[in-house]
C-alpha cells in the first residue's frame, strides 16, 4: 500500500520519536542501521520529513535528528505518509489502472472505498507518540 519510502519515512519518524523520549538525537547513519534502509535513501527521506516539519534537524558536533515531546501527539502517520507519497494512496486505482471513478470503476473499486476509509481513519487517529512507546514497552518491534 505504501511506497518503499513511506515505509523507511514511517519507522524513521517513529525510531526518532522514541530515542527523543530518552532525550537522544540520531544521526541518519544510525536511523538508517536500525530501519535496514540504504543511508543515502534514508538521508532523502529525512530531507522531506524536515522540510514538512515532522523531524527536527539540529547541526553540529552534538546535532542529529529528533522530535520535540509536544509534537509526538501532534504527529499522525497520515502527515508522513502525505510528506512522502502525496494523497494517492486515498485516490489511486487499487488495480492501478491511470484513470478509476464512480463513473467508470475498476472491478475493485467500490471495495475500495470503504478500505480507503479504514485507513484514513487510522492514519489520521495514529500518533508517533503511540508508536514509539509501544516500541519503548517492547510492544512492538521495526526491526526482525
Amino acid at each position: 500500500m505504501f511506497s518503499k519510502a513511506c515505509e523507511y519515512g514511517i519507522r524513521a519518524a517513529v525510531y526518532i520519536a522514541l530515542q527523543s523520549l530518552d532525550g537522544r538525537r540520531v544521526s541518519v547513519t544510525e536511523i538508517a542501521e536500525e530501519i535496514d534502509s540504504p543511508i543515502a535513501f534514508t538521508a532523502k527521506i529525512l530531507q522531506q520529513l524536515t522540510r514538512n516539519n515532522i523531524v527536527n534537524s539540529v547541526k553540529g558536533p552534538t546535532g542529529g535528528f529528533e522530535i520535540d515531546r509536544e509534537e509526538m501527539d501532534n504527529v499522525k502517520l497520515n502527515m508522513i505518509v502525505k510528506a512522502i507519497d502525496g494523497d494517492k494512496i486515498y485516490k489511486g486505482c487499487g488495480l492501478g489502472l491511470k484513470e478509476c471513478d464512480a463513473q467508470k470503476p475498476c472491478p475493485l473499486h467500490d471495495k475500495f472505498v470503504d478500505i480507503r476509509t479504514d485507513l484514513s481513519r487510522m492514519l489520521k487517529s495514529t500518533s508517533l507518540f503511540e508508536l514509539a512507546t509501544g516500541l519503548e514497552i517492547g510492544m512492538t518491534f521495526l526491526k526482525r
